[in-house]
Formats: structure tokens, sequence, C-alpha cells
């Protein structure tokens, strides 16, 4: 199936970014270059796009989207937490725009090989890099019933985690769970009749937190948004696209420590710590599709984009 997604806050994104022709940029998830393609034709001859992305069918699709583009853009296939020590390795070390678009792409979702739905009955799978080891299958069938509560509990804030792991355990003790048709069986199972008639997918949310499990993305936020702040020059923007509460939260608080790292106490008279804002946050509150964006395209309801600039 082709590769598709579409773009979320496109105009937002790219007013966000604040493109100069002669700029240097990163779209750290390049996925279908959706955005990366609007990018792409702002730039002039002394600009570069660098794209990457951990998933195959993204760099392909990418690549020939941005075919007329090639003279000024980089495309490179790994997760965004080693995208700096790539481009360093090409000499680039400031950027002037640096977009992570950290939702899961139309094509993802909606092809079956994946196991990233529970739309279809398909293989466990959810990887995003597909040359990684860790499937949601070995998820499910290796980890202890208290890490998978945990985790579910977490990452899924699933109300329901504990009850949901027990079924779990129970179910792969008497056969492996090899497939999502197997897994939302056991999660209706463990879900009271009148919660799932509540409205919406009862596996949502375990569906998520094993998603974010089996690719680390937590995590790899975490561990890498400093370092993306830190190589923005001097009015180098930060855009991001979230998708749910954990990852907002996460932005969220690395920006404002951004605008104010201090950690003096309260009531000292004036700051010790030493420690200077490097920015400002351009968005007070997350911006969020508007009506006819959301009547096009339903998927980007959740999504929250926040745009960190730096000044120094």
């Amino acid at each position: 199936m082709e590769f598709a997604h579409t773009p979320i806050m496109l105009n937002e994104v790219i007013d966000g970014l604040n493109i100069h022709p002669d700029g240097i940029y990163l779209d750290g998830t390049i996925g279908g270059a959706g955005h990366s393609s609007e990018i792409a034709a702002k730039l002039g001859p002394g600009g570069h796009l660098y794209g990457t992305d951990q998933d195959g069918a993204a760099i392909e699709a990418s690549t020939a989207r941005l075919a007329p583009f090639a003279d000024r853009v980089t495309i490179i296939r790994t997760n965004y937490s080693q995208a700096l020590a790539e481009l360093a390795g090409l000499g680039v070390t400031a950027l002037d725009g640096i977009l992570l678009d950290l939702g899961v792409s139309s094509y993802q979702l909606d092809d079956e090989e994946r196991g990233f739905s529970y739309r279809f009955d398909t293989g466990l799978d959810m990887r995003m890099d597909t040359r990684s080891d860790l499937t949601a299958a070995k998820i499910v069938n290796t980890y202890s019933q208290q890490d998978l509560a945990r985790i579910i509990r977490e990452y899924g804030e699933e109300q329901f985690a504990a009850n949901i792991a027990k079924h779990i355990a129970a179910r792969r003790n008497e056969k492996a769970i090899e497939t999502t048709g197997e897994l939302s069986d056991i999660i209706h199972a463990a879900i009271p009749a009148r919660m799932r008639a509540g409205g919406g997918n009862p596996c949502k949310k375990t569906f998520q937190a094993l998603r974010i499990e089996c690719n680390g993305e937590l995590d790899v936020l975490k561990d890498s948004i400093d370092g993306f702040a830190d190589s923005l020059k001097p009015g180098g923007r930060l855009c991001i696209i979230t998708f749910h509460s954990l990852e907002d939260r996460i932005v969220k608080e690395a920006f404002r420590r951004y605008e104010n790292p201090c950690i003096c106490p309260p009531q000292f008279p004036v700051c010790t710590c030493g420690r200077k804002p490097i920015g400002r946050a351009v968005t007070r509150k997350p911006l969020t599709a508007g009506p006819d964006e959301l009547k096009n395209n339903p998927r980007a309801s959740s999504a929250k984009l926040r745009i960190f600039e730096k000044t120094q």
C-alpha cells in the first residue's frame, strides 16, 4: 500500500518554523514527507533539509516525494534520537529549525501487517523500526504480569490495567498470544461490560501502551529533547507535535525549563545557581487543529503543537 500520512497542522508548522531560504532544518520524523515537502519548497540553493525516520517504508516514500528537491534534501534511516549524531558526522552541528511529529502515520495504522491497530486481526508487531527485535507479541508473552500492569497503567492511563494484565497472564499460560485479535478479545473480557458500553474502543489504551513500550517512545523523547534545543542557532525554532498527554507533558516541562532553568530555593532573594534561560515558548498553550482540518482528518483531534524559540 502507498505510504500516506496527512500532515497535521501543516500551516501552523510551517509558520512556526519561520523558515529562511538559506536555513538548515531537520525533520526528525519525516514519514511520508507531508511537512518536509513544504519545508523543502521554501528553501533556496543555500538551504538544506535533513530528514530522518526509523521506518523503512517512510524512507522509501519520502525519498520519492522529495526527489524534485534532491539538491537540498538528505534523508537518513535512523531513529530521531540519533539524528544529531548523524548530522554531526556530516559536519552539521547547528540548526535553524527542527520538527518532530510524534504521531503514528496513517500508513502504519492502516497497514494490517504492521499490527498497530485493533481494527485488524493480524500479527502482534507494532515496531516502527522493523529491524528491532522487540515486538508487541514478545512484550505480552514474556513480560511479568506486574510489568504489564505497570506499562498499561502508566503508558495507557488505563484504570483496568491490573485486570487486563491478569487476563493476559492467564491466557498465555494456555498458549502464546500471537495476534491483535487475540489480544483484543482478552482486553474486552477484562473490562466490565458497563465500561465497554461507554463509547470508544476499549482496546485503545492498551494498544497505545504496548506501542509506546515496544518503540521506547517516551524515553527517546526525554533523552533527545535537550539535545535538540541545544543544537538550535539563535532564533532557531523547535516544533513538536504530540498525540497524548504523556508526550505533551514532557515537551511542556522541557520548554518551561528552558525558559526558567533556575533551581534556587524560592526564598533566595537572587539567583545563585547561575542557570540562564536559553529561549522562550512561542506557544503559551499548545496549538490544535481547527474545525476544517478536523473535518478532513479526524486523526488530528488529539494533536497538540508546541513551539520553542532559542534566543541565545
